[in-house]
């Protein structure tokens, strides 16, 4: 019985081929949303700040990169088992290539090329999102300490302070804000206005944290000695989770802490708040709170 002629060989791998990537691209088009984000964290509603978009498209984007070389590399091999396979009746060996210049240069400048625009949208994207261009109109200093968070701010002259959470496997669904997986009445909670560009300034008082909130799709490091910044502007209101993303000691587990991204009127009620608890000032790296705005008329009052 004779094998079958490489010409028809070739043709049925085509075939197969293209069905296969016609099924891929079907399934695409009617994955979830949840799918068609990468499995990233997000919402149907509308994006969590004016970055999220954009590191989604990179994320998938890299993904769709990396499937179309596996399947055209998968495609390749199996093509040359199936086409060059020996038959039952050909005893004779293959022709022996010792080089193929086109083929070899070809190898050579593809991977080149691949990494390059990989590069290229890659810096074009961290460059953005990193950008800090002086347009906030809303500053704030957050404090990662063992094993929570201070927040000061700065533009309303308030600041706020966590406790760490020592009983973490222990908190229920009840204990959610707002029914928002992740958070709890007992993390300290930062608040962000909606649509406006906050500016935040990042520092450690003890060992090395990171700031993350995973809705963000944004963490960055804070390093004793180092001030890290970066801006971002909320565009979806609701409540997140937050936490440190780095190993930071024996009770990392429990430095979490609430975001609330508010409108603007509450936004300023909860600073009013926080002022008339009399949390004014900044608190410093030492603890000490750092004299502000109300505490100085009050201080020229008593005098």
């Amino acid at each position: 019985m004779h094998s079958q002629p490489p010409t028809r060989t070739r043709r049925a791998i085509m075939r197969a081929s293209a069905l296969a990537v016609g099924v891929a691209l079907l399934a695409s088009g009617c994955a979830s949303d949840s799918v068609q984000r990468g499995y990233l964290p997000g919402y149907s509603d509308g994006e969590v700040t004016n970055q999220t978009a954009r590191i989604t498209d990179l994320w998938v984007g890299s993904w769709i990169a990396a499937l179309a070389v596996g399947i055209v590399t998968w495609g390749l091999m199996l093509w040359c088992i199936a086409a060059y396979r020996k038959r039952k009746d050909d005893h004779q060996l293959p022709v022996q290539t010792r080089y193929h210049l086109p083929l070899e240069l070809m190898y050579t400048a593809v991977p080149i090329i691949m990494v390059l625009v990989l590069f290229w949208y890659t810096d074009r994207d961290v460059t953005e999102i990193n950008r800090v261009d002086g347009t906030a109109t809303e500053h704030i200093q957050v404090i990662g300490k063992q094993w929570s968070w201070d927040f000061n701010y700065t533009d309303a002259g308030v600041y706020d302070s966590g406790e760490h959470e020592a009983n973490v496997g222990e908190l229920t669904a009840e204990d959610q804000v707002d029914g928002a997986p992740g958070t709890s009445q007992s993390f300290p909670t930062l608040y962000l206005p909606v649509d406006e560009t906050v500016e935040f300034t990042l520092d450690s008082r003890d060992v090395i944290h990171s700031f993350w909130i995973p809705a963000f799709l944004y963490k960055q490091d804070m390093i004793p000695g180092r001030t890290n910044t970066f801006q971002v502007t909320p565009t979806r209101e609701g409540t997140y989770a937050g936490k440190c993303a780095e190993l930071c000691g024996e009770f990392h587990s429990g430095m979490l802490f609430n975001v609330k991204v508010v409108s603007a009127e509450e936004y300023d009620a909860h600073m009013a708040e926080l002022a008339a608890r009399g949390q004014t000032g900044e608190l410093g790296m030492d603890l000490a709170r750092t004299q502000g705005p109300v505490d100085a008329e009050e201080e020229e009052a008593g005098h």
